[in-house]
């Protein structure tokens, strides 16, 4: 199979090299995630994608490989209760310990809401239903690589030094959301205030002091790392590649599923990981350009 190059499908944005302090400035993460100690980290420059890879951009590579993600070869993913279009008998149960969570036969990166729906519909949207594994492989093809945890930190603070957001502390600046998070009861009732139920387009929302779109909500973004919530503890001062072992791997940014009452991690500090396997209707991934 062919297609168009990998390199024509991304939008690369320089970051300079430099140092910032890493970590939860405001104490207001969960303790057993890990935000702190803050510490300083230097980085070298890299180049990033200006937003998460889109459906668009993930329809190349399996045009041009023939892949097929996991959510694929098991038949199932995670889809939120209220954005479901599967039929019942499509629908296996819904995820334990997670109600809002059902697992829909037939949903899977292509088919985002179960099997009636379509990538199509929503090709400027984040891909999601993608595993970590399958971000690799993706990474692969393109020729391109997963963002270790403090470059995908340091890309979404703009520039901004100890901020709470990628715009600042304020979560609605002048009553504007800034994101595509959660407003109002979890997980019964979304008052859209942001406009949006499920993913928004990329580009939606305005980008960072980098030019980064969405570093903040709409969906979790797979970085390289393990997760270990001691790990900044020691973690190395230049360029470090996170620890050797850990809880599965490392997400960051947040959803459009996050809201303060159980989940306030749409912050740039905020971190939190998933099995390599696993997929949901809220994770996704960006990628750096290799040097």
């Amino acid at each position: 199979m062919t297609g168009p190059s990998p390199a024509s499908v991304h939008e690369d944005v320089e970051i300079p090299d430099g140092r910032f302090n890493m970590g939860d400035h405001f104490d207001e993460g969960y303790p057993s995630d890990g935000e702190t100690p803050v510490h300083q980290v230097r980085l070298d420059a890299f180049r990033i994608d200006a937003t998460a890879v889109t459906n668009q951009m993930f329809a190349v590579f399996v045009n041009s490989t023939g892949y097929r993600t996991e959510a694929e070869q098991y038949g199932s993913s995670a889809v939120f209760h209220l954005l479901s279009t599967a039929k019942r008998h499509d629908v296996v149960g819904p995820v334990a310990g997670a109600p809002w969570w059902l697992n829909v036969r037939g949903a899977d990166w292509a088919h985002p809401t179960g099997p009636s729906s379509s990538w199509p519909e929503l090709a400027d949207h984040p891909v999601v239903h993608v595993s970590h594994n399958d971000a690799l492989a993706y990474c692969a093809w393109a020729g391109r690589r997963l963002p270790t945890e403090a470059e995908w930190e340091y890309a979404a603070r703009g520039g901004l030094e100890g901020k709470r957001y990628p715009w600042g502390n304020d979560l609605a600046p002048a009553g504007q959301y800034r994101c595509n998070i959660w407003q109002g009861t979890f997980p019964e009732h979304n008052t859209r205030d942001d406009g949006h139920l499920g993913t928004a387009a990329v580009k939606t929302f305005l980008p960072n002091g980098y030019g980064l779109y969405e570093m903040a909500g709409n969906v979790w973004e797979w970085c390289a790392d393990w997760f270990l919530p001691k790990y900044y503890r020691n973690s190395p001062t230049d360029n470090p590649q996170g620890p050797t072992i850990g809880k599965g791997r490392v997400m960051r940014g947040g959803s459009y599923l996050c809201h303060d009452s159980y989940c306030n991690r749409y912050r740039v500090a905020a971190r939190t990981s998933n099995t390599r396997e696993s997929s949901s209707g809220n994770c996704g991934f960006r990628t750096i350009a290799l040097t």
